[in-house]
């Protein structure tokens, strides 16, 4: 016996209830979405705070021995001031006097110069001490992000791979009903907007897809269900409210 051939209003419910389900597909797969996003920003995030926090310890760590030069510099100084005006009191000639008397200058201008170069130093590595602290808080708290982060992630793929699994089964089987091609027209379009919509209702007098107006005309034919009718503007596949009841109607005109 062969196969009843469908009606129209028939086939555009089958594709409407594929939309549906490809629908609620695509609401898991955009869920998914934008949780892997987040935990990856996250580790760039993290990754670039790493680098840039290694970079300020190096500084601090440049800085700090600097510093310990610059105070070297001063206690050698120091030492050889003192050992300069102890030479002092056994000069034997003018000669030697001035030479003393240059060296000591000479050492006062590197203290002077060493004490103002540490004053300069300590300013500036106080605010790399600062901003690495800022630094070191701010990966800390965005570990314990990533963490959440990750957490979160493992729960909703565990709960949605289950039910996208559901969903994948029954959209086989409703894409079974439906001729090759009306599937081919639907997959076509579904596959050319980013929303995934390819089959959709009236909505305020327009098209749900690209919400162009649908004139008065053009809705009176599609609540008639005679033929299938594509928005004029974007291309889907019209159906009207009602659509989901075919077959009920029937069943019901008949008993």
């Amino acid at each position: 016996m062969a196969a009843k051939e469908l009606t129209v209003a028939e086939k555009l419910r089958d594709l409407f209830q594929l939309q549906n389900i490809d629908s609620e597909i695509d609401q898991l797969q955009i869920l998914k979405g934008e949780l892997p996003m987040e935990v990856s920003d996250l580790e760039d995030e993290i990754a670039g705070l790493e680098t840039r926090i290694k970079r300020l310890q190096n500084n601090v760590g440049d800085m700090s021995d600097e510093m310990n030069r610059h105070e070297a510099n001063i206690k050698e100084a120091e030492a050889l001031i003192e050992r300069y005006t102890s030479q002092m009191d056994n000069v034997k000639n003018n000669r030697e006097y001035d030479a003393l008397t240059k060296e000591l200058e000479l050492q006062k201008l590197e203290i002077q110069l060493s004490q103002k170069k540490l004053r300069e130093g300590r300013g500036i590595l106080e605010g790399k001490e600062e901003t690495l602290k800022a630094a070191e808080e701010r990966l800390e708290n965005k570990k314990k992000d990533l963490e959440t982060k990750k957490v979160e992630l493992e729960k909703i793929i565990a709960k949605t791979d289950k039910e996208e699994e559901k969903l994948k089964k029954r959209s086989e089987k409703q894409r079974k009903k439906i001729e090759d091609r009306l599937l081919k027209a639907y997959d076509k379009i579904r596959h050319a907007y980013r929303n995934g919509l390819s089959v959709v209702q009236i909505e305020r007098n327009s098209c749900g897809g690209c919400f162009n107006k649908i004139p008065p005309q053009i809705q009176l034919e599609i609540g008639m269900r005679k033929k299938i009718i594509a928005c004029e503007h974007c291309g889907r596949v019209l159906v009207d409210d009602h659509i989901l009841s075919v077959g009920k109607e029937e069943t019901a005109e008949a008993s």
